[in-house]
């Protein structure tokens, strides 16, 4: 059987990912993973707007992508992965340029990683774009009640967090049930106790369990939450599928609007490339998603 690389511009790029991925194998340069990823995504009809500004204070900025002439659209804040201590907004264009490219304004935002802050920090953080992103989304051309948070792998902890603890949007005068939705991707929702060899996860959330239950979203869970979009894969070595499952129980247990989706043969990354276009074929993450959007519209809610 003659390879599924051998014809077509499609499949140089994609000996090319792989030849990348293997790269972050060997050298860990996921800088260079991302930047042939993006290269990829090139869309004509969407603005741009990169590096502006949310948070003076702590240096921090956020990119924009919009449908060039949206006006109400929903919007999107996604909060990418990384063990909560690597990880940049710039590597993750390819899921700008996706959303975008289907009428979805989407924001993604810096956030202080560990050792510089701990738990507190990041969240602190990921509030603040949150709170900046609803302030500033009509002139974004999006609707202010259609707000979506989104994230993968940590950053799916982190939206999770705020939209089930409602003490981190509190200081802007929010609520998580004023939110359209959360769509997590491979999140970790449900992870006490830390080992003890995890120095790194030990030193954000905490070494006692009731600093630990803090990180938890599925300990938050009251029946006051938006409605959840969890996807995962089964082949996820890097965050057990169990975490997605655990949220929705809780969400079920409280009659809350959630829908899980279990993709097999499906790992921890190609889940989030999967919005890229050389890896939309490998799972349907991107249809899950815009449906989802589709389905939970806030912005005629009075």
């Amino acid at each position: 059987m003659p390879s599924p690389f051998a014809r077509s511009s499609l499949g140089m790029v994609c000996r090319t990912l792989l030849l990348l991925s293997t790269a972050i194998v060997l050298n860990g340069c996921e800088g260079t993973l991302f930047a042939g990823l993006n290269a990829t995504n090139r869309r004509a009809g969407i603005d741009a707007q990169r590096s502006v500004v949310f948070d003076a204070t702590h240096g921090l900025k956020l990119d924009i992508y919009r449908p060039a002439s949206s006006t109400h659209a929903p919007l999107v804040v996604f909060f990418y992965g990384g063990s909560w201590v690597r990880g940049e907004r710039s590597w993750y264009r390819f899921v700008g340029t996706a959303l975008a490219a289907h009428g979805v304004v989407t924001v993604i935002p810096d956030y202080r990683k560990y050792p510089h802050v701990n738990m507190d920090g990041f969240m602190q953080d990921a509030a603040r774009a949150v709170a900046w992103a609803r302030g500033h989304a009509q002139e974004l051309g999006a609707a202010p009640g259609d707000i979506f948070i989104m994230g993968h792998s940590a950053g799916g902890q982190i939206g999770a967090l705020l939209t089930t603890d409602p003490s981190w949007l509190a200081p802007y005068g929010l609520r998580p049930d004023e939110l359209a939705g959360f769509i997590g991707l491979a999140g970790c929702y449900d992870f006490m106790p830390i080992p003890a060899n995890e120095k790194d996860m030990l030193g954000m959330f905490g070494r006692d369990a009731a600093s630990q239950a803090r990180a938890q979203p599925v300990r938050f869970v009251r029946g006051a939450e938006p409605p959840m979009l969890l996807l995962q894969g089964l082949a996820d070595h890097e965050v057990e599928p169990s975490n997605a499952r655990s949220l929705a129980y809780a969400l079920q247990a409280q009659h809350e609007d959630v829908t899980l989706r279990l993709y097999p043969g499906i790992s921890h990354n190609a889940l989030v490339f999967a919005l890229s276009r050389p890896f939309r074929a490998e799972a349907p993450t991107l249809n899950d998603v815009l449906r989802f959007i589709h389905d939970h519209p806030l912005a005629a809610a009075p």
